[in-house]
């Protein structure tokens, strides 16, 4: 079911509504960062604030998961900081930077996960109890906190894997080392068919515009052929971001990071 236009008005005027590009420092910082710790993954239920069926944002809809459990994501993290200080949660709590918090689009509110740098590999765990960020190519929003700890706030953006964790869950690290970055590509996914020849066509189609090179992946997932188009590699967040410009100058929107 769609928000009601007050609670979509609601949502869009909450703290994640930040297009995932990080806003400035904070001048005073009252804590020291290294001392403050991971959240804790605890049960809580679902809020009716922020965990609507679907949503609709910048002429987006996003359906909201039935539960956390067993949830991997790959891609780039953005931060927001005193921009949102203070201000409402899409849950109706109040948005602490100096908190372990984040924002994510889908996962249930609240929730908890692991996210960890893979540039770097650091890893900080955290509490979920906002929406966004409402950018193409942008899968978490970190509190300034998180972010800091992970390496991330100078760039403003790091790529990162969101895993989801579940109370009374071991949440001792695990190796990241087949994650590192250097021994990877990065792409852009644009899309997957079932239908060889629909993958060949987009691929065509972005071959016409001399993009950058594409390739077509073919794997079975439970039984079935999917082919996958994707563009790169990149080399970093800003190439993306430019290539996911290009892609949408060309009616090609959707676009999501891939690690190979």
């Amino acid at each position: 079911m769609k928000l009601s236009i007050l609670a979509l008005l609601a949502l869009i005027l909450s703290a994640c509504t930040s297009t995932g590009t990080h806003d400035s420092l904070p001048t005073n910082i009252p804590v020291d960062i290294a001392s403050i710790p991971d959240a804790v993954p605890i049960y809580e239920p679902r809020t009716r604030a922020g965990n609507p069926g679907a949503y609709e944002v910048l002429g987006k809809q996003y359906t909201v998961l039935a539960d956390s459990k067993n949830y991997v994501q790959k891609g780039i993290a953005s931060w927001y900081g005193t921009k949102f200080h203070g201000k409402k949660t899409s849950n109706g709590e109040t948005y602490d930077m100096f908190a372990m918090t984040a924002a994510h689009k889908t996962l249930p509110i609240p929730c908890y996960a692991r996210v960890t740098n893979l540039q770097n590999q650091r890893s900080v765990i955290v509490r979920i109890n906002d929406r966004g960020p409402f950018h193409e190519n942008r899968i978490i929003d970190l509190s300034y906190t998180a972010a800091t700890k992970l390496g991330i706030v100078q760039r403003g953006t790091g790529f990162v894997e969101v895993r989801t964790l579940e109370p009374g869950q071991d949440t001792a690290q695990q190796s990241t080392n087949n994650n590192n970055l250097a021994a990877k590509n990065l792409y852009l996914q644009v899309g997957a068919f079932s239908e060889q020849t629909n993958a060949i066509n987009l691929q065509n189609r972005i071959q016409a515009q001399q993009v950058m090179a594409r390739q077509i992946m073919s794997l079975t997932q439970q039984g079935r052929q999917i082919h996958k188009v994707q563009v790169g590699p990149v080399k970093s967040v800003r190439e993306a971001d430019k290539l996911a410009e290009m892609l949408t100058d060309l009616g090609i929107t959707g676009s999501h990071l891939v690690i190979d």
